[in-house]
């Protein structure tokens, strides 16, 4: 995608599928069953990697790296039930029949909790 200065709106466009890399011991790994996924992005959005190193002291763990590991591609708790924050479109690639892996895992942990 072609900008000039004036559309510049503080991000560069990542459109279409984007390998992320999920890192050994992070939910989301156990989530995909898979070390790495290929998942449809429209944002112009990222995590600044200067406060990365804050965020993993406050708790935050980094799950999926973008592939030549320069951005965030999803951020969890690891001590809570089920947070997870990705970039991409889960949405875009969800079925009736054939739920994404993230809504499967969310809907079961709020079962689980639900149930007690």
């Amino acid at each position: 995608q072609q900008r000039d200065a004036s559309s510049d709106l503080g991000g560069t466009m990542r459109l279409g599928a984007q390998t992320c890399y999920l890192e050994a011991d992070s939910q989301v790994r156990a989530i995909y069953g898979e070390d790495s996924v290929v998942e449809r992005h429209r944002h112009r959005y990222e995590i600044n990697n200067n406060y990365v190193e804050q965020l993993t002291a406050a708790g935050v763990r980094v799950g999926g790296w973008s592939a030549d590991h320069a951005l965030v591609e999803m951020i969890e708790l690891p001590d809570h039930p089920w947070f997870i924050a990705c970039q991409f479109h889960p949405e875009f690639t969800s079925r009736p029949r054939g739920g994404h892996p993230l809504f499967t895992s969310y809907i079961e942990a709020a079962l689980a909790h639900a149930r007690g």
